[in-house]
C-alpha cells in the first residue's frame, strides 16, 4: 500500500514517539510497501528478511514485501507509485538511470544491499569447467524480469558470446525451479549471482553437490574493457557447502530503490532505523553484512542519486560531508 498523502505520513512519523510515551491512543502503523521478485530467490529472501528487522526495530512502520517478477518490473512499479520500495539488480538499475534504451529513470536509492559477483553453476559431476564448454548447452539465465540475465547478458558479451544465439537459453517462471533443473539434466548449469543465493544453495546442498563456473581472470579483464561499470568480486571461500576456495569474478550491487516523491522524512526515519538494526540484520542473513551506509555511499553511481533524506542522515552520522 503506497502513502496517500504526504503530509499525513509526516504527521503520523513525527508523532508516533510522543504519543507512545504519553500513553495516548496508539497511532496506527504506516504501511510501506516493498517489491521483491518470484519465490525461490535472493530478492525474497532479503526482502522478507529486511521487513522482519524493520518492523522489530520500528513498530510505527509495516513494511510489506510482495512478490513481483523481478527488477524489471518493479522499476515501472516504482514510476508508476504502485510500490514505495523494491529491490532492483545493479545492472536494470544502471540501465534505468543511464536511460539505456528507456528515458532516464527518476527514482532515488534508499540504500545499497549486497554486491553481486555473478557466475554458473553446475553439477559437481558434470563434464563442463569453463563458460565456453557450455556454449551450444541448455542454461538456465534466471527468472524473466529479473536482473540475472541482464547481468549474464553484459559478462557474456564482453567475452564475445551472445547469450540467446550461443545458448539453449532458458527463462524461468520462477527462480526457484532452477536448481531442480540442474539436479535432474533438464539444463546443464544455472547462472546466478551473490553470496548466500538460494540457488546456489540448493544445487550446492543436493545430493550430486555443485561445481561453479566463473569468468577467467583473463575474461574478466576483457570484460571490464567493455564494461566498465562493473567491478571484480569475491565470493568468500565457505559461502555455499563444499566451496573451499574463493571465487574471483565480476558484478554490481543491487540497491532497494524508493519511488520519487517518497517524502524526505519518511527516507530518513527508513535509513536511520535499517543503519541501527545493522548488526541484527547481518545476524539474521548473511548477505545483509554488506547492508551498510558506507557500502552504499561507495555503490551508488553518483551520490545524488541517494535520496536527499538518506543523505541528510548520512551527514549526521558522518558517512559524508
Amino acid at each position: 500500500m503506497r502513502f496517500a498523502f504526504s503530509i499525513f505520513v509526516g504527521a503520523v512519523l513525527l508523532i508516533g514517539p510522543a504519543a507512545a510515551q504519553t500513553g495516548d491512543k496508539a497511532i496506527p502503523t504506516t504501511t510501506i510497501s516493498l517489491g521483491t521478485a518470484t519465490p525461490g530467490g535472493g530478492f525474497p529472501l532479503y526482502g522478507n528478511a529486511f521487513a522482519e528487522v524493520m518492523n522489530a526495530a520500528d513498530t510505527q512502520l509495516t513494511i510489506a514485501p510482495r512478490n513481483t517478477k523481478g527488477s524489471n518490473e518493479n522499476i515501472p512499479l516504482l514510476e508508476k507509485g504502485e510500490l514505495d520500495l523494491a529491490l532492483v539488480a545493479g545492472e536494470p538499475a544502471y540501465e534505468a538511470f543511464a536511460g539505456i534504451g528507456r528515458a532516464p529513470a527518476r527514482l532515488k536509492i534508499l540504500t545499497a544491499i549486497y554486491s553481486n559477483p555473478g557466475m554458473f553453476v553446475v553439477r559437481a559431476d558434470s563434464p563442463y569447467k569453463t563458460i565456453h564448454d557450455l556454449v551450444g548447452q541448455p542454461v538456465a539465465f534466471g527468472a524473466r524480469g529479473s536482473g540475472l540475465p541482464i547481468l549474464a547478458r553484459y559478462v557474456l558479451d564482453g567475452i564475445g558470446l551472445k547469450q540467446d544465439e550461443d545458448f539453449k537459453a532458458i527463462y524461468l517462471d520462477r527462480a526457484g525451479d532452477g536448481p531442480a533443473m540442474v539436479d535432474d539434466g533438464r539444463v546443464a548449469a544455472l547462472w546466478g549471482a551473490g553470496i548466500g543465493w538460494p540457488g546456489f544453495a540448493a544445487v550446492a546442498s543436493s545430493a550430486s553437490g555443485a561445481r561453479f563456473i566463473a569468468p577467467s581472470s583473463e575474461e574478466i579483464a576483457r570484460i571490464r574493457a567493455k564494461h566498465s561499470f562493473l567491478k571484480p568480486l569475491t565470493v568468500p571461500a565457505g559461502s555455499y557447502p563444499k566451496q573451499t576456495e574463493p571465487i574471483a569474478s565480476l558484478g554490481s550491487w543491487s540497491f532497494v530503490l524508493t519511488r520519487e516523491d517518497l517524502p524526505d522524512d519518511v527516507a530518513y526515519r527508513l535509513a536511520k532505523t535499517l543503519h541501527g538494526a545493522e548488526v541484527t540484520f547481518c545476524k539474521k542473513l548473511a548477505q545483509a553484512c554488506e547492508t551498510t551506509a558506507v557500502n552504499t555511499v561507495a555503490a551508488a553511481p553518483k551520490p545524488e542519486l541517494i535520496h536527499p533524506g538518506v543523505m541528510k542522515y548520512f551527514r549526521e552520522i558522518g558517512v559524508v560531508k
